[in-house]
């Protein structure tokens, strides 16, 4: 028994030595890993501290061009866009502006005759007082020639063959007849008005009026 014990230890001690060594090369496996992941390691660091500087004037250019963009959205002040919407409502208002501009009924050969003839241009028949009465006007451009359409003794007329009437000027009382007869001056404009009772005569009809001797056309009653 005593021989039995006494061998075992033997037999430990020289089962020992292979696992010092098997424990030894794990620890040199280790630390060789180690030396060479370090160069590793740095190489990486390295790679990376490059690769930021070259993105580094990337950045630097998109941080000024957002800072450039900024700035230009800053200096359109309300003023500015304020001004551009004047600019462009411009044309439209423009565009939306009425002509005054009315043809001349006697622009041709019916003008030149009144012109030549009478003294007169620029003749007008309208519609007033809700129909009750129809204004006649005209413009002296000779005195001489218009002086028979102011006279007191050329009693008017406004002929409507397609209401079949004919309107004269009315006199009232203290005032006499609805009618400018002062001597004509050239430039100035004069008109008398006719009475329109039941309103016979509408917007639209081509009248003639008659003034003694004067005797005027295809009038339209506007």
């Amino acid at each position: 028994m005593s021989g039995h014990f006494s061998g075992s230890p033997a037999r430990v001690a020289k089962a020992a030595p292979p696992v010092r060594a098997v424990i030894g090369i794990l620890a040199t496996i280790s630390l060789g890993a180690l030396v060479v992941m370090a160069p590793q390691a740095a190489t990486i660091e390295a790679q990376a501290t490059a690769g930021g500087l070259r993105h580094a004037p990337c950045q630097a250019a998109a941080t000024g061009a957002a800072q450039s963009g900024a700035q230009s959205a800053e200096a359109q002040t309300p003023a500015t866009q304020v001004s551009k919407g004047a600019q462009a409502a411009a044309p439209a208002k423009r565009s939306a502006k009425v002509s005054r501009y009315r043809p001349d009924r006697f622009a041709g050969r019916a003008g030149s005759y009144y012109r030549l003839v009478w003294g007169v241009d620029s003749l007008v028949v309208k519609w007033g007082e809700s129909g009750e009465v129809i204004r006649f006007s005209y413009r002296v451009l000779d005195a001489e020639k218009a002086k028979a359409l102011n006279d007191k003794k050329n009693e008017p007329s406004l002929i409507d063959p397609q209401a079949g009437v004919s309107l004269v000027v009315p006199s009232l009382e203290n005032v006499g007849q609805l009618r400018q007869s002062t001597t004509p001056e050239n430039g100035k404009t004069y008109w008398m008005v006719f009475s329109n009772k039941g309103r016979l005569v509408k917007r639209g009809h081509h009248v003639a009026v008659v003034i003694g001797a004067f005797h005027a056309d295809g009038l339209v009653v506007d």
